[in-house]
């Protein structure tokens, strides 16, 4: 199976290409803006991963991925807050499947709507959202849900190292939504946050507390839809050194009174002095998903699922999903045609190789509020 990688060199890109090089099943396409870079990378992997200069947004972006004939085409050039669909259409239109790994909420969530009859046309599977949330995110859910006869409230929060490689798309993307309002699902209806204001102190199972503070993920809403009965739905992202968490609380207080025109603008500026914080760091991260309802014997029940990460790895676990499902589509997994987001696309179970080879912990502690 040809799998070409858009932005196949850059943070997430290219530890999904790490992940898929050595697999016999799968010719790999290394692609993005700038050819040199994406031959240099595909120098560092197996001899038979090949290089291409290849942009998305360019006019002859369908021509030329036409000449490649794809099987699989996975993107991850973001960030994909304000990102249209042109890209999957094209790749529609190639006859290729397609995963993404987009965290915009507009994004995955309008996917279906806007991509399941072009992908049905073609034959193919279209997945958007293929990362952490909401892929990883709901096959926790999913897991521990028969332990409850009701389940009412779903709390994620993630909290990356200090030290852990970042990518300018990223930063981007966590700062479009900063001192924007978000609308979150609360006491079974919507109520408005702001993004990245007012955060709170989080726990954690194998590292210290931090503050979190509410972020605009696909969950917010999807949850809530995937889980009839829930009343609360809450993420937030708590980073590990507090000043860090401070400013972004500034930033959104200075976006909210107009200061700012957008806060993505500051992306480059806190990319560069971002490292500069990395000495009050470390590499440990982890994440926490909270459950709270009824159990089968109608008493009430917490759960919490938590994942401990060290070393830097914490940028694999967004990848996982993508080389996961990549090589199911290559072993001939088959799944519906049309376009679809991730959630369910995934069992907890079939996470766990990829856990193992990163040495990441995970842990189900019940009864603790």
């Amino acid at each position: 199976m040809r799998v070409v990688v858009l932005g196949g060199y850059g943070n997430f890109g290219a530890r999904i290409c790490r992940g898929l090089a050595g697999d016999a099943g799968i010719e790999l396409v290394i692609a993005g803006r700038n050819e040199a870079r994406a031959v240099a990378f595909a120098t560092t992997l197996a001899k038979s991963v090949h290089a291409v200069s290849l942009d998305a947004g360019a006019l002859d972006f369908t021509q030329r991925l036409s000449v490649l004939k794809p099987d699989l085409v996975i993107h991850t050039a973001g960030p994909f807050q304000g990102q249209g669909y042109d890209a999957a259409r094209a790749i529609a239109e190639c006859g290729a499947h397609y995963i993404d790994l987009a965290d915009g909420r507009r994004f995955v969530c309008d996917f279906s709507d806007a991509l399941d009859a072009p992908f049905k046309a073609a034959g193919r599977t279209a997945f958007s959202g293929v990362s952490t949330l909401p892929t990883l995110s709901a096959a926790v859910v999913d897991d521990l849900r028969d332990r409850f006869a009701e389940l009412s409230s779903i709390e994620i929060c993630i909290a990356p190292g200090q030290q852990a490689p970042r990518g300018k798309a990223t930063l981007a993307a966590v700062l479009s939504y900063c001192g924007e309002t978000i609308q979150v699902w609360q006491g079974g209806r919507w109520m408005p946050h702001i993004g990245w204001s007012n955060p709170t102190r989080i726990l954690f199972a194998q590292l210290p507390s931090r503050r979190g503070a509410v972020c605009d993920v696909p969950d917010l809403e999807l949850f809530p839809q995937r889980y009839p009965g829930v009343n609360n739905v809450m993420f937030r992202a708590a980073l590990e050194v507090e000043l860090t968490q401070r400013v972004f609380a500034l930033i959104a207080w200075a976006r909210r009174r107009r200061l700012l025109p957008r806060a993505s603008l500051l992306a480059p500026l806190l990319h560069h002095t971002g490292t500069w914080l990395d000495r009050f760091g470390s590499g440990l991260g982890g994440m926490v998903i909270r459950l709270d309802g009824l159990s089968l014997q109608r008493q009430p029940l917490h759960l919490e699922w938590h994942l401990t990460v060290d070393n830097n790895y914490g940028p694999e676990v967004p990848c996982m999903a993508a080389i996961l499902l990549a090589q199911r589509l290559a072993r001939g997994d088959t799944f519906p045609p049309g376009a679809q987001t991730s959630p369910g696309s995934l069992l907890l179970h079939e996470f766990e190789p990829e856990f193992a080879r990163w040495g990441i912990q995970t842990e189900v502690i019940e009864g603790v509020g």
